[in-house]
């Protein structure tokens, strides 16, 4: 199953996503892939308290800001992805930036989906200002929008999360009960 679940900063969809992996994993194993590519205090706090939060649940962690479809994982694993947003930036404004940033990030997210029995992705919304942005901002964004509609047009499951609460789009999620 192939799951995508976005919503805004502190939404609560990296506890749901968790769960999610949590339910699909059987006795597969589960991977939480980190693409954020920390560059301040600010970064690193955040990571401390996503690997917290996560503590116990059994997931095996692999950091990869790029190129995320090199690692060989277990074919019947369940990969948790967070984010979209911080692959699509590290291949955008990454040294060097990848060519045709934003397709090259879909082939990676598809790739890697397509190699485990369960994927659960998530991204940040960054669309509701109504306002175009100049520049490399809008480019971004514009990024970011090609490859999350790429995504829900070949995914099972798009969910959006808003104050921990889940509002599907296309497909169900799959039952998660009070697993940790």
């Amino acid at each position: 199953m192939k799951i995508l679940l976005v919503g805004g900063s502190k939404s609560g969809k990296s506890m749901l996503a968790q769960r999610l992996a949590r339910s699909l994993h059987g006795t597969a194993p589960m991977y939480y892939y980190a693409a954020m590519d920390p560059v301040d205090d600010e970064d690193r706090e955040r990571i401390r308290k996503h690997v917290k939060d996560r503590d116990g649940w059994g997931f095996t962690t692999v950091e990869r800001a790029r190129n995320v479809s090199e690692e060989k994982l277990d074919p019947s694993g369940t990969v948790l992805f967070d984010s979209v947003t911080a692959l699509l930036a590290n291949e955008m404004f990454g040294d060097p930036p990848a060519a045709d940033s934003a397709r090259h990030t879909l082939s990676e997210l598809m790739s890697l989906s397509g190699s485990v029995s369960n994927f659960v992705c998530v991204a940040d919304e960054l669309f509701r200002d109504g306002t175009e942005h100049c520049g490399l901002t809008e480019e971004y964004r514009r990024g970011l929008a090609f490859v999350l509609n790429s995504l829900a047009e070949g995914f099972d499951a798009v969910c959006e999360v808003v104050c921990s609460v889940p509002k599907v789009y296309k497909g169900e999620l799959p039952p998660i009960g009070d697993k940790i």
